[in-house]
Protein backbone atom coordinates (compact mmCIF):
# COMPACT_ATOMS: atom_id res chain seq x y z
CA UNK A 1 0.00 0.00 0.00
CA UNK A 2 0.98 3.62 -0.35
CA UNK A 3 -0.41 7.02 0.56
CA UNK A 4 -0.72 10.21 -1.49
CA UNK A 5 -0.58 13.49 0.41
CA UNK A 6 -1.14 16.80 -1.33
CA UNK A 7 1.57 19.27 -0.36
CA UNK A 8 2.71 22.78 -1.23
CA UNK A 9 5.63 23.53 -3.49
CA UNK A 10 4.47 22.90 -7.05
CA UNK A 11 7.45 22.23 -9.32
CA UNK A 12 9.79 22.97 -6.40
CA UNK A 13 8.31 20.30 -4.11
CA UNK A 14 10.64 17.51 -5.25
CA UNK A 15 14.20 17.46 -3.98
CA UNK A 16 16.73 19.24 -6.16
CA UNK A 17 14.36 21.43 -8.20
CA UNK A 18 14.28 25.23 -8.30
CA UNK A 19 12.02 27.66 -10.16
CA UNK A 20 11.04 31.29 -10.37
CA UNK A 21 9.12 33.75 -12.50
CA UNK A 22 10.18 37.32 -13.27
CA UNK A 23 9.06 40.34 -15.25
CA UNK A 24 11.28 41.25 -18.20
CA UNK A 25 8.89 43.52 -20.11
CA UNK A 26 6.87 41.14 -22.29
CA UNK A 27 3.68 41.78 -20.29
CA UNK A 28 2.30 45.06 -19.05
CA UNK A 29 1.98 46.29 -15.47
CA UNK A 30 5.08 44.48 -14.22
CA UNK A 31 3.35 41.11 -14.56
CA UNK A 32 5.69 38.11 -14.50
CA UNK A 33 6.33 36.85 -18.03
CA UNK A 34 9.35 34.52 -18.02
CA UNK A 35 9.94 31.48 -15.83
CA UNK A 36 12.61 28.84 -15.38
CA UNK A 37 12.86 25.38 -13.89
CA UNK A 38 16.34 24.28 -12.80
CA UNK A 39 17.50 20.95 -11.42
CA UNK A 40 20.83 20.72 -9.64
CA UNK A 41 21.53 17.38 -11.35
CA UNK A 42 20.75 16.13 -14.88
CA UNK A 43 17.28 14.66 -15.41
CA UNK A 44 15.67 12.05 -17.59
CA UNK A 45 12.46 13.18 -19.23
CA UNK A 46 9.21 12.17 -20.86
CA UNK A 47 7.25 14.37 -23.24
CA UNK A 48 4.00 14.67 -25.13
CA UNK A 49 3.63 17.40 -27.74
CA UNK A 50 0.89 18.91 -29.88
CA UNK A 51 -0.54 17.02 -32.85
CA UNK A 52 -0.85 20.29 -34.78
CA UNK A 53 1.19 20.00 -38.00
CA UNK A 54 2.24 23.65 -37.67
CA UNK A 55 4.56 22.78 -34.80
CA UNK A 56 6.20 25.71 -33.04
CA UNK A 57 9.96 26.26 -32.97
CA UNK A 58 10.48 25.19 -29.32
CA UNK A 59 9.08 21.73 -30.05
CA UNK A 60 11.06 21.37 -33.28
CA UNK A 61 14.19 22.46 -31.42
CA UNK A 62 13.52 19.93 -28.67
CA UNK A 63 13.04 17.12 -31.18
CA UNK A 64 16.24 18.03 -33.01
CA UNK A 65 18.16 17.41 -29.80
CA UNK A 66 17.09 13.77 -29.97
CA UNK A 67 17.41 13.03 -26.26
CA UNK A 68 17.08 15.55 -23.46
CA UNK A 69 18.95 14.80 -20.25
CA UNK A 70 19.35 18.38 -19.22
CA UNK A 71 18.53 20.33 -16.12
CA UNK A 72 17.00 23.61 -17.29
CA UNK A 73 13.80 24.79 -18.97
CA UNK A 74 13.19 28.41 -19.94
CA UNK A 75 9.54 29.37 -20.48
CA UNK A 76 8.29 32.65 -21.92
CA UNK A 77 4.75 33.96 -22.34
CA UNK A 78 3.33 36.50 -24.85
CA UNK A 79 5.18 34.99 -27.83
CA UNK A 80 4.64 31.45 -29.18
CA UNK A 81 7.68 31.46 -31.50
CA UNK A 82 5.46 29.59 -33.96
CA UNK A 83 5.40 29.94 -37.77
CA UNK A 84 8.81 31.62 -37.54
CA UNK A 85 10.69 29.09 -39.71
CA UNK A 86 14.37 28.23 -39.22
CA UNK A 87 14.93 31.65 -37.66
CA UNK A 88 12.74 30.62 -34.75
CA UNK A 89 15.07 27.75 -33.88
CA UNK A 90 18.13 29.98 -34.32
CA UNK A 91 16.59 32.45 -31.90
CA UNK A 92 16.20 29.69 -29.30
CA UNK A 93 19.81 28.61 -29.75
CA UNK A 94 21.00 32.19 -29.26
CA UNK A 95 18.95 32.68 -26.09
CA UNK A 96 19.97 29.35 -24.56
CA UNK A 97 23.59 29.83 -25.60
CA UNK A 98 23.71 33.12 -23.70
CA UNK A 99 22.24 31.40 -20.63
CA UNK A 100 24.83 28.61 -20.73
CA UNK A 101 27.64 31.16 -20.86
CA UNK A 102 26.24 33.02 -17.87
CA UNK A 103 25.37 29.93 -15.83
CA UNK A 104 27.91 27.09 -16.25
CA UNK A 105 25.72 24.78 -14.13
CA UNK A 106 23.06 24.73 -16.86
CA UNK A 107 23.28 21.57 -18.99
CA UNK A 108 21.43 20.88 -22.25
CA UNK A 109 18.70 23.51 -21.72
CA UNK A 110 15.43 23.63 -23.63
CA UNK A 111 12.83 26.33 -24.16
CA UNK A 112 9.05 26.47 -24.17
CA UNK A 113 6.88 29.35 -25.34
CA UNK A 114 3.25 30.47 -25.36
CA UNK A 115 1.51 33.49 -26.83
CA UNK A 116 0.97 35.11 -30.22
CA UNK A 117 1.78 33.09 -33.36
CA UNK A 118 3.89 34.48 -36.21
CA UNK A 119 6.16 36.90 -34.35
CA UNK A 120 9.92 36.49 -33.76
CA UNK A 121 11.12 36.18 -30.19
CA UNK A 122 12.34 39.41 -28.57
CA UNK A 123 15.73 37.79 -28.04
CA UNK A 124 17.58 40.72 -26.54
CA UNK A 125 14.87 41.36 -23.97
CA UNK A 126 14.65 37.70 -22.99
CA UNK A 127 18.42 37.34 -22.68
CA UNK A 128 18.74 40.52 -20.65
CA UNK A 129 16.01 39.38 -18.28
CA UNK A 130 17.21 35.79 -18.03
CA UNK A 131 20.69 36.89 -17.02
CA UNK A 132 19.18 38.22 -13.78
CA UNK A 133 17.95 34.74 -12.73
CA UNK A 134 18.91 33.40 -9.33
CA UNK A 135 18.99 29.63 -9.75
CA UNK A 136 18.89 29.08 -5.98
CA UNK A 137 15.32 30.41 -5.72
CA UNK A 138 12.37 28.09 -5.09
CA UNK A 139 9.28 30.12 -5.94
CA UNK A 140 6.75 27.83 -7.59
CA UNK A 141 4.04 30.46 -7.25
CA UNK A 142 5.95 33.06 -9.25
CA UNK A 143 6.89 30.49 -11.90
CA UNK A 144 3.28 29.38 -12.36
CA UNK A 145 2.14 33.00 -12.67
CA UNK A 146 4.79 33.87 -15.25
CA UNK A 147 3.62 31.26 -17.78
CA UNK A 148 0.00 32.49 -17.80
CA UNK A 149 -1.50 34.10 -20.91
CA UNK A 150 -5.29 34.54 -20.81
CA UNK A 151 -5.44 32.42 -17.66
CA UNK A 152 -7.21 34.13 -14.78
CA UNK A 153 -5.44 32.08 -12.11
CA UNK A 154 -2.24 30.08 -11.79
CA UNK A 155 -2.38 26.28 -11.82
CA UNK A 156 -0.05 24.15 -9.72
CA UNK A 157 -0.16 21.06 -7.51
CA UNK A 158 2.20 18.66 -5.73
CA UNK A 159 2.05 15.30 -3.94
CA UNK A 160 4.24 13.37 -1.57
CA UNK A 161 3.92 9.62 -2.10
CA UNK A 162 4.82 7.39 0.84
CA UNK A 163 5.39 3.73 0.01
CA UNK A 164 4.69 0.71 2.22
CA UNK A 165 8.39 0.40 3.10
CA UNK A 166 8.40 3.95 4.44
CA UNK A 167 10.37 5.42 1.55
CA UNK A 168 8.82 8.35 -0.29
CA UNK A 169 9.12 10.50 -3.37
CA UNK A 170 7.59 13.79 -4.45
CA UNK A 171 6.02 14.97 -7.67
CA UNK A 172 4.93 18.52 -8.50
CA UNK A 173 3.56 20.40 -11.49
CA UNK A 174 2.49 23.71 -12.94
CA UNK A 175 0.44 24.33 -16.05
CA UNK A 176 -1.13 27.08 -18.11
CA UNK A 177 -4.12 26.98 -20.38
CA UNK A 178 -7.48 28.69 -20.79
CA UNK A 179 -8.22 28.99 -24.51
CA UNK A 180 -7.37 27.29 -27.80
CA UNK A 181 -7.81 24.06 -25.87
CA UNK A 182 -8.76 20.79 -27.51
CA UNK A 183 -7.63 17.30 -26.60
CA UNK A 184 -4.73 16.71 -28.92
CA UNK A 185 -3.40 18.23 -26.65
CA UNK A 186 -4.64 21.60 -25.57
CA UNK A 187 -3.13 25.10 -25.82
CA UNK A 188 -1.37 24.22 -22.77
CA UNK A 189 2.01 23.92 -21.22
CA UNK A 190 2.54 21.56 -18.31
CA UNK A 191 5.80 20.99 -16.48
CA UNK A 192 6.15 18.15 -14.00
CA UNK A 193 9.12 17.52 -11.72
CA UNK A 194 9.81 14.48 -9.57
CA UNK A 195 12.60 12.99 -7.48
CA UNK A 196 11.27 9.46 -8.07
CA UNK A 197 13.85 6.96 -9.28
CA UNK A 198 12.07 5.97 -12.49
CA UNK A 199 13.43 4.58 -15.75
CA UNK A 200 12.98 6.73 -18.85
CA UNK A 201 10.97 4.15 -20.80
CA UNK A 202 8.65 3.57 -17.85
CA UNK A 203 8.22 7.31 -17.34
CA UNK A 204 7.21 7.80 -20.98
CA UNK A 205 4.77 4.87 -20.87
CA UNK A 206 3.07 6.18 -17.74
CA UNK A 207 2.83 9.71 -19.14
CA UNK A 208 1.25 8.45 -22.36
CA UNK A 209 -1.34 6.49 -20.41
CA UNK A 210 -2.23 9.39 -18.13
CA UNK A 211 -2.49 11.98 -20.92
CA UNK A 212 -5.29 10.03 -22.58
CA UNK A 213 -7.74 10.36 -19.68
CA UNK A 214 -6.69 13.83 -18.49
CA UNK A 215 -5.37 16.52 -20.84
CA UNK A 216 -6.62 14.71 -23.93
CA UNK A 217 -10.08 14.50 -22.39
CA UNK A 218 -10.34 18.27 -21.87
CA UNK A 219 -11.74 20.83 -24.30
CA UNK A 220 -12.57 24.53 -24.10
CA UNK A 221 -13.09 25.51 -27.73
CA UNK A 222 -12.11 22.64 -30.02
CA UNK A 223 -8.89 24.26 -31.28
CA UNK A 224 -5.45 22.68 -31.00
CA UNK A 225 -2.41 24.89 -30.52
CA UNK A 226 1.03 24.88 -32.13
CA UNK A 227 2.92 24.77 -28.82
CA UNK A 228 1.22 22.20 -26.57
CA UNK A 229 3.74 20.51 -24.31
CA UNK A 230 3.81 18.20 -21.34
CA UNK A 231 7.33 17.74 -20.00
CA UNK A 232 8.22 15.49 -17.05
CA UNK A 233 11.67 15.82 -15.48
CA UNK A 234 12.92 13.14 -13.07
CA UNK A 235 16.21 13.33 -11.16
CA UNK A 236 15.92 10.13 -9.08
CA UNK A 237 17.17 11.84 -5.91
CA UNK A 238 14.68 10.16 -3.57
CA UNK A 239 15.86 6.69 -4.55
CA UNK A 240 12.22 5.58 -4.31
CA UNK A 241 9.70 4.42 -6.90
CA UNK A 242 6.69 2.19 -7.29
CA UNK A 243 4.91 2.17 -10.64
CA UNK A 244 1.28 2.01 -9.50
CA UNK A 245 1.81 4.68 -6.86
CA UNK A 246 3.59 6.95 -9.31
CA UNK A 247 0.89 6.50 -11.93
CA UNK A 248 -1.90 7.28 -9.46
CA UNK A 249 -0.13 10.46 -8.36
CA UNK A 250 0.67 11.50 -11.93
CA UNK A 251 -2.88 10.88 -13.17
CA UNK A 252 -4.46 12.66 -10.20
CA UNK A 253 -2.20 15.65 -10.72
CA UNK A 254 -2.81 15.86 -14.46
CA UNK A 255 -6.58 15.43 -14.07
CA UNK A 256 -6.65 18.25 -11.51
CA UNK A 257 -4.74 20.53 -13.90
CA UNK A 258 -6.87 19.54 -16.90
CA UNK A 259 -10.06 20.33 -15.03
CA UNK A 260 -8.59 23.62 -13.81
CA UNK A 261 -7.85 24.59 -17.41
CA UNK A 262 -11.43 23.89 -18.43
CA UNK A 263 -12.75 25.73 -15.36
CA UNK A 264 -10.59 28.67 -16.38
CA UNK A 265 -11.71 28.50 -20.03
CA UNK A 266 -11.82 31.95 -21.55
CA UNK A 267 -15.07 33.48 -20.35
CA UNK A 268 -16.27 30.12 -18.98
CA UNK A 269 -18.81 29.95 -16.17
CA UNK A 270 -19.35 26.16 -16.11
CA UNK A 271 -17.10 23.13 -15.71
CA UNK A 272 -19.02 20.18 -17.14
CA UNK A 273 -18.15 16.50 -16.92
CA UNK A 274 -19.44 14.45 -19.86
CA UNK A 275 -19.79 10.84 -18.81
CA UNK A 276 -20.66 8.34 -21.54
CA UNK A 277 -21.39 4.75 -20.47
CA UNK A 278 -22.61 1.50 -22.06
CA UNK A 279 -21.30 2.53 -25.46
CA UNK A 280 -20.46 -0.22 -27.94
CA UNK A 281 -16.83 0.02 -26.79
CA UNK A 282 -14.44 2.47 -25.12
CA UNK A 283 -13.45 4.07 -28.43
CA UNK A 284 -17.07 4.88 -29.28
CA UNK A 285 -17.65 6.23 -25.78
CA UNK A 286 -14.67 8.53 -26.24
CA UNK A 287 -15.97 9.77 -29.60
CA UNK A 288 -19.37 10.61 -28.13
CA UNK A 289 -17.98 12.25 -24.99
CA UNK A 290 -15.60 14.44 -26.96
CA UNK A 291 -18.33 15.37 -29.43
CA UNK A 292 -20.35 16.67 -26.49
CA UNK A 293 -17.44 18.61 -25.02
CA UNK A 294 -16.75 20.28 -28.38
CA UNK A 295 -20.30 21.00 -29.57
CA UNK A 296 -20.97 24.72 -29.97
CA UNK A 297 -24.71 24.16 -29.61
CA UNK A 298 -24.18 22.33 -26.34
CA UNK A 299 -21.73 24.97 -25.11
CA UNK A 300 -24.10 27.84 -25.80
CA UNK A 301 -26.97 26.00 -24.09
CA UNK A 302 -24.73 25.62 -21.05
CA UNK A 303 -23.98 29.34 -21.10
CA UNK A 304 -27.69 30.13 -21.26
CA UNK A 305 -28.39 27.57 -18.50
CA UNK A 306 -30.94 25.96 -20.79
CA UNK A 307 -31.53 22.24 -20.00
CA UNK A 308 -31.90 21.49 -23.70
CA UNK A 309 -31.43 17.72 -23.54
CA UNK A 310 -32.34 17.46 -27.23
CA UNK A 311 -28.99 19.02 -28.14
CA UNK A 312 -27.27 16.33 -26.08
CA UNK A 313 -29.12 13.54 -27.87
CA UNK A 314 -28.55 15.12 -31.28
CA UNK A 315 -24.83 15.53 -30.70
CA UNK A 316 -24.44 11.91 -29.63
CA UNK A 317 -26.30 10.80 -32.76
CA UNK A 318 -24.24 13.06 -35.01
CA UNK A 319 -20.97 11.73 -33.59
CA UNK A 320 -21.42 8.56 -35.62
CA UNK A 321 -21.36 6.07 -32.76
CA UNK A 322 -23.84 3.23 -32.43
CA UNK A 323 -26.85 4.59 -30.57
CA UNK A 324 -30.64 4.47 -30.56
CA UNK A 325 -33.29 6.65 -28.94
CA UNK A 326 -34.90 3.48 -27.58
CA UNK A 327 -31.81 2.64 -25.48
CA UNK A 328 -30.48 6.14 -24.68
CA UNK A 329 -30.84 7.72 -21.23
CA UNK A 330 -29.65 11.20 -20.24
CA UNK A 331 -29.01 12.69 -16.79
CA UNK A 332 -28.12 16.17 -15.63
CA UNK A 333 -26.41 15.19 -12.37
CA UNK A 334 -29.03 12.97 -10.70
CA UNK A 335 -31.94 14.33 -12.73
CA UNK A 336 -32.90 11.89 -15.51
CA UNK A 337 -34.37 13.96 -18.35
CA UNK A 338 -34.78 11.17 -20.90
CA UNK A 339 -35.02 7.42 -20.38
CA UNK A 340 -34.99 4.87 -23.21
CA UNK A 341 -37.56 6.55 -25.40
CA UNK A 342 -39.64 7.90 -22.51
CA UNK A 343 -40.21 11.66 -22.55
CA UNK A 344 -39.75 12.72 -18.93
CA UNK A 345 -39.33 16.45 -19.48
CA UNK A 346 -42.42 18.11 -18.05
CA UNK A 347 -43.26 21.17 -15.94
CA UNK A 348 -42.16 19.35 -12.79
CA UNK A 349 -38.85 18.05 -14.12
CA UNK A 350 -37.70 21.11 -16.08
CA UNK A 351 -37.08 23.31 -12.99
CA UNK A 352 -34.99 20.50 -11.46
CA UNK A 353 -32.87 20.23 -14.60
CA UNK A 354 -32.59 24.02 -14.82
CA UNK A 355 -31.31 24.12 -11.23
CA UNK A 356 -28.51 21.74 -12.18
CA UNK A 357 -27.60 23.94 -15.15
CA UNK A 358 -27.20 26.90 -12.82
CA UNK A 359 -24.39 25.20 -10.91
CA UNK A 360 -20.76 26.05 -11.66
CA UNK A 361 -19.91 22.35 -11.92
CA UNK A 362 -22.11 19.40 -12.87
CA UNK A 363 -22.20 16.16 -14.88
CA UNK A 364 -24.07 15.26 -18.05
CA UNK A 365 -24.34 11.48 -18.24
CA UNK A 366 -25.36 9.62 -21.39
CA UNK A 367 -26.11 5.90 -21.06
CA UNK A 368 -26.17 4.55 -24.62
CA UNK A 369 -27.34 1.02 -23.84
CA UNK A 370 -25.14 -0.49 -26.54
CA UNK A 371 -22.32 -2.31 -24.76
CA UNK A 372 -19.72 -1.90 -22.02
CA UNK A 373 -17.68 1.05 -23.27
CA UNK A 374 -17.15 4.17 -21.19
CA UNK A 375 -15.22 7.43 -21.29
CA UNK A 376 -15.31 10.74 -19.43
CA UNK A 377 -14.51 14.10 -21.04
CA UNK A 378 -14.46 17.62 -19.64
CA UNK A 379 -15.73 20.84 -21.17
CA UNK A 380 -17.17 24.26 -20.47
CA UNK A 381 -19.69 26.75 -21.77
CA UNK A 382 -19.06 29.36 -24.46
CA UNK A 383 -20.24 32.92 -24.12
CA UNK A 384 -19.68 36.58 -24.92
CA UNK A 385 -16.38 36.89 -23.05
CA UNK A 386 -14.71 34.17 -25.12
CA UNK A 387 -15.53 36.08 -28.31
CA UNK A 388 -14.31 39.34 -26.80
CA UNK A 389 -10.97 37.84 -25.66
CA UNK A 390 -10.20 36.14 -28.95
CA UNK A 391 -11.45 38.92 -31.23
CA UNK A 392 -8.56 41.17 -30.17
CA UNK A 393 -6.05 38.67 -28.76
CA UNK A 394 -3.05 40.21 -30.53
CA UNK A 395 -3.78 43.66 -29.14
Amino acid sequence: MYTLTQIEGGVCAAEGFYANGVHIGLKKDNAKDVAFIYADTPCINATVFTTNKMTAAPIRHFRQKGSFEGNFVLINSKNANAMTGPDGICDIEEVLGALCLAFPQIQHPVMSSTGVIGVRLPKAKIIEGALTFDLSVRDAVAASEAIMTTDTFAKRIAFEVTLENGHSFRIGAMAKGAGMINPAMATMLCFITTDALVEKTVLQELLNECVHTTFNAASVDGDTSTNDTVLVMANGKSGAFEASAFKEALEAMMLFLAREMVRDGEGATKLVTYKVTTALNDDEAEIAAKALSNSLLVKTALFGEDPNWGRIASTVGASGVECDEATLSIWFDEVCVYRKGELLFDSTLEPLAAAVMQKSQFTIHCDLGMGEGSFTAYGCDLGHEYVKINADYRT
